[in-house]
């Protein structure tokens, strides 16, 4: 009988301390999960200026976003790991612990309810309009007007928004990003209006057009995500990292790094930094 109550104690006990150490490591922070395990994870996806995989290599090799991971695992002095995902699995890779962070993801009230956000965005995303020479596409005013033929992806914020600034203009709705932007390769219009880093690659690749942030900007902000939980330090260190390389210029000053890698001239790109798109 005592030899049974010794096992069923010992039995207890293992189990007790098992449960303790599942909790524990469910517990554990991101922060001090990061310090333990020695490596940022990082979510990826082949979005310039955002990522850029050598497709030769299948490393990740530039953007903003993976010169903002080699900084950040150089200051909490770990190393960088990146995880593709795409923009729409994202928060699920956060939510189920496969990645650390996300950048760029616009902070949405349905966003918000699953996942946590910088305050301090990142960037702004402002919606621009990629124009034909000789069209003054320097504001919405400007283009609004029937000679002017714009594109735009179909019941998106920016048909809506560009419906509202340039309601004359001979607006044509496309499907999505893709079909925009082969409209204005064709010459079928005279420019195409989305948000400006789809642009970036598109006036890359065509090798014709000029790029503007009509007047007035419509900009939106673009935080970090981070997977909600009780302890905020991780989240807090990164909104304090990020606030003071946004303020200090660091994050507009790799963004144009890149751009320079990337064959498109600063000067020709609206930046990302929203206090620098009045000063221009």
């Amino acid at each position: 009988m005592k030899n049974l109550l010794k096992n069923f104690m010992g039995v207890a006990a293992a189990l007790a301390a098992l449960t303790l150490s599942t909790a524990t490591a469910h517990a554990q922070s991101t922060w001090d999960a990061i310090q333990e395990r020695g490596t940022l994870r990082i979510g990826v996806t082949q979005a310039p200026p955002w990522f850029t995989k050598d497709v030769r290599t299948g490393e990740w090799t530039g953007g903003l976003g993976i010169t903002l991971g080699q900084k950040m695992a150089e200051a909490l002095e770990v190393e960088l790991e990146t995880v593709e995902v795409t923009w729409g699995t994202s928060i699920a890779a956060l939510q189920s612990n496969k990645i650390d962070l996300m950048y760029f993801l616009s902070p949405t009230a349905s966003r918000a309810r699953t996942v946590d956000f910088t305050l301090s965005p990142v960037v702004f995303l402002s919606q621009a309009v990629l124009a034909a020479e000789g069209v003054d596409a320097s504001t919405w005013e400007g283009l609004n007007n029937a000679d002017t033929s714009i594109s735009v992806p179909q019941a998106t914020s920016m048909d809506q928004f560009l419906t509202r600034m340039a309601s004359n203009a001979d607006i044509q709705r496309f499907p999505d990003n893709a079909a925009s932007i082969a409209a204005f390769q064709s010459g079928r219009v005279d420019a195409v209006s989305l948000m400006l880093p789809p642009l970036l690659s598109a006036r890359q690749k065509l090798g014709q057009g000029v790029i503007s942030v009509p007047t007035p900007a419509f900009t939106a902000p673009a935080n970090v995500a981070v997977r909600r939980e009780d302890d905020k330090t991780w989240r807090d260190w990164l909104d304090t990292t990020i606030f003071f390389w946004y303020e200090t210029g660091r994050i507009q000053g790799w963004y144009e790094d890149f751009l320079v890698e990337f064959g498109v001239d600063p000067s020709d790109s609206p930046p990302m930094q929203r206090e620098l798109l009045f000063m221009r």
